[in-house]
């Protein structure tokens, strides 16, 4: 065999054991692929996620910015959407635990309270619940299937989601111009300063688990991270925009309202936890269901509401 030859030879052995050998390397790391546990397959993940949830977050928080600022009845048209869209989650959660809530009367209830508060406040929110209530007992009275379990959470789905939601709108109507968007504003920034700071101290500092069982990411120097985060807000709502409160009334509502958006946030997961699921819905990439977004918010914005009102402010 010539010299040529043969090197040629040696050449093509040594191609085929590269080639070999990458597709062992290869066939070796098919399980991790399939299962999307190869670092690239991580990384682009992870972008994909953060992308996905900063985009709808931005469309997200563009959306409230434009109705709160053009005014009250724009305000309406946007709770209104959000209250149904929450009250459908609830109820799906619910159906998902074996009851069988009577979607038609909630939901129209849930659209209900948002206009009844811009028109005339509290006065026409209770006649709402009036008729939503005795809409229930009717149901209930010509319906063998229905439930009293069925009946209690076709009323407690609108006034959970609703009813709460539509604090936003009466903390808007108080004041048509600038103000009262900047109170709205500042309400709901301040919930989400909560959300933010407990996240960011909770992921640095946090040691001991809030409420294990319920959402074991959550810990105490998260909550009071977010507490601080709400309260800071709150301060500066009082010396930019709201002279007449002052700066202790507003640590008492930083405080509160702070509470009263953990104690929503929690209320939500145990729903969740109770079912087996993580999300409440899809409506929102990245983020779950609108009622996840929106489960601090319920319960915080009231808790301003009643706040803000008892203080003399609305």
């Amino acid at each position: 065999m010539s010299e040529s030859r043969r090197t040629d030879d040696e050449r093509a052995s040594g191609l085929d054991r590269q080639i070999a050998f990458l597709e062992g390397r290869r066939a070796s790391k098919e399980e991790r692929r399939a299962a999307g546990d190869l670092t690239g397959q991580k990384a682009r993940s992870s972008a994909e996620r953060l992308l996905t949830r900063s985009t709808s977050g931005a469309i997200y928080a563009v959306v409230t910015l434009a109705c709160l600022f053009c005014g009250p009845v724009t305000t309406t048209a946007l709770v209104v959407a959000q209250a149904w869209l929450c009250c459908s989650e609830f109820f799906r959660i619910c159906r998902m635990g074996g009851r069988m809530p009577n979607e038609v009367i909630g939901l129209a209830a849930a659209v209900l309270f948002p206009p009844a508060a811009l028109v005339s406040g509290l006065l026409a929110c209770a006649l709402v619940i009036f008729v939503m209530l005795m809409a229930c007992a009717c149901w209930y009275v010509f319906t063998p299937r229905a439930s009293v379990a069925d009946v209690a959470v076709t009323a407690f789905g609108p006034l959970y989601t609703s009813l709460a939601f539509s604090s936003v709108v009466l903390i808007r109507k108080f004041d048509p111009g600038l103000t009262g968007a900047l109170v709205t504003l500042a309400v709901m920034l301040s919930i989400w300063a909560n959300d933010a700071f407990a996240y960011f101290v909770g992921s640095a500092l946090g040691r001991h688990k809030l409420a294990p069982r319920i959402s074991p990411s959550k810990s105490v120097e998260g909550f009071f991270g977010g507490i601080v985060g709400s309260v800071i807000v709150w301060v500066v709502l009082a010396v930019f925009v709201v002279g007449d409160m002052s700066i202790s009334m507003a640590v008492l509502c930083g405080l509160v309202v702070g509470v009263a958006g953990v104690i929503g946030d929690l209320f939500e997961s145990r729903l969740k936890r109770g079912v087996g699921v993580k999300d409440s819905g899809n409506v929102l990439p990245g983020h779950g269901g609108l009622l996840d977004r929106s489960d601090s918010m319920l319960f915080g914005s009231m808790a301003a509401f009643f706040l803000l009102l008892f203080g003399g402010i609305l």
